[in-house]
């Protein structure tokens, strides 16, 4: 089949529909048009691509796989149909399930560079929400150095505090909350997260806890309501001045506060308890020990950690993220089995008491979040720009579906500091609903 279609007349040009159908392997789930006019697909998919203009095919070309997809989608060249914007799920499970490409012959591939031509193969510059790629970043700072860090944590937790507020809701949490059911509100959700978090920790009126990576300072007010000290820290200044204010309007600066900080720079020590709940991730695999070790550093003896992050479902995988979550998401992110996470916990000392995955609720979240820009589309995209909002919406779309295909998960690890002959000061079974 492909030969046949490379093989004809030299003349020939072949259409955008039909370089789509030469790649592809078998028939077409979805309905796909180009502005060249040409379509394939069936007429009556419920769901469909448009590809509006030149600048969309050279993304597609020069980038092929997710990234160069994401450019044009970004940049609007791009158009899917049958979904909202903020919500690309449906469309993207049909592609994932069901559209599959093959490796082009040589011949094949001459025919399709004949037709497209060489100025629509000369690469252009991406979207400007894309982040620098991976080369420019090695040459501009050292990788998960505090300043390059603290850069590409403000690339991407500093789009807009009100942007924010529209998609995470009223929670301000931006983890994977823990559903009771499938029924409960992603607010529910998120609050009995923070309650399972609390629990696990053990904490008490008068405890000290370290947060680290808090975020807006939600599991920091949730802690200081109930009495505990507590101490936040973000790399995002948005994030620490919004948590503050609200610190302030609860009437808990007694109680609690957030930094504008590198967790390496906290000073004080002697903590009952540590959380980190979605930092592990900007880490970097091969800083898990220094990490790990400074955590249990600023532990007393019984004080426990409660890590929970995003983890590869095996422990072999590849930690780099894909081309679209490296350079739209999380620059320099990277993730690994939740199996190295525990052992690298214990190679520092700590003692690992229990581990859980919520890979579904990671999934019901996203959902809720997708809901979320849905709802608020147009004020989302007055206040960040469409193509940001695409970002968004193509994003945790595709999380979604990545947790539900067990392409990622989410781990809860809770370990504690033993005493100086293994005293663990825990109850004998768990302690929490």
């Amino acid at each position: 089949m492909t030969t046949l279609k490379a093989s004809r007349s030299q003349d020939h040009k072949l259409t955008i529909a039909e370089i789509l159908e030469t790649l592809s392997d078998g028939m077409l789930p979805l309905r796909f048009s180009a502005y060249d006019g040409s379509a394939a697909g069936p007429e009556d998919a419920p769901y469909g691509l448009h590809l509006k203009t030149t600048r969309g095919t050279t993304y597609l070309a020069t980038a092929p796989g997710d990234l160069g997809m994401a450019r044009a989608y970004v940049s609007g060249d791009l158009e899917a149909r049958g979904v909202h914007p903020g919500d690309p799920y449906e469309i993207l499970r049909v592609m994932g399930d069901e559209l599959h490409f093959r490796r082009p012959s040589a011949l094949t591939l001459a025919a399709i560079t004949r037709s497209l031509g060489w100025d629509l193969l000369r690469p252009i510059a991406p979207p400007p929400q894309e982040h620098l790629p991976r080369w420019r970043r090695v040459a501009e700072g050292l990788r998960h150095s505090k300043s390059r860090d603290a850069e590409v944590i403000h690339h991407h937790y500093d789009v807009s505090n009100t942007f924010y507020e529209y998609v995470l809701g009223p929670s301000m949490t931006y983890t994977c909350a823990c559903y009771e059911n499938a029924e409960q509100t992603l607010e529910e959700a998120q609050e009995n997260k923070y309650r399972l978090v609390f629990e696990k920790l053990g904490l008490q009126p008068g405890d000290r806890l370290l947060d680290i990576g808090c975020g807006w300072g939600s599991m920091v007010r949730f802690a200081a309501r109930r009495g505990v000290k507590v101490i936040g820290v973000t790399l995002s200044r948005e994030q620490a001045e919004w948590a503050q204010k609200a610190i302030a309007e609860e009437g808990l600066s007694d109680l609690a506060e957030v930094r504008f900080s590198d967790y390496r720079d906290v000073p004080e020590t002697g903590f009952d308890a540590i959380s980190s709940i979605g930092l592990t991730e900007h880490i970097g695999v091969g800083n898990y020990p220094s990490y790990f070790g400074l955590l249990q550093s600023k532990l007393r003896e019984g004080g426990r950690l409660l890590n929970h992050c995003i983890t590869r479902p095996d422990n072999q995988s590849q930690a780099r993220a894909g081309g679209f979550i490296d350079r739209y998401v999380f620059p320099d992110g990277e993730l690994t089995g939740s199996g190295r996470i525990i052992s690298e916990i214990q190679n520092v000392g700590l003692e690992v008491r229990h581990e859980e995955n919520l890979r579904e609720h990671y999934a019901l979240t996203l959902a809720g979040w997708c809901q979320n820009l849905v709802d608020n589309w147009d004020a989302c995209v007055a206040e960040v720009g469409e193509g940001t909002a695409r970002v968004w919406g193509l994003y945790m779309a595709g999380s979604r579906l990545g947790f539900e295909r067990n392409v990622v998960q989410l781990h809860q690890v809770l370990a504690v500091k033993l005493g100086p002959k293994g005293e663990a000061h825990v109850p004998l079974r768990p302690w929490w609903k």
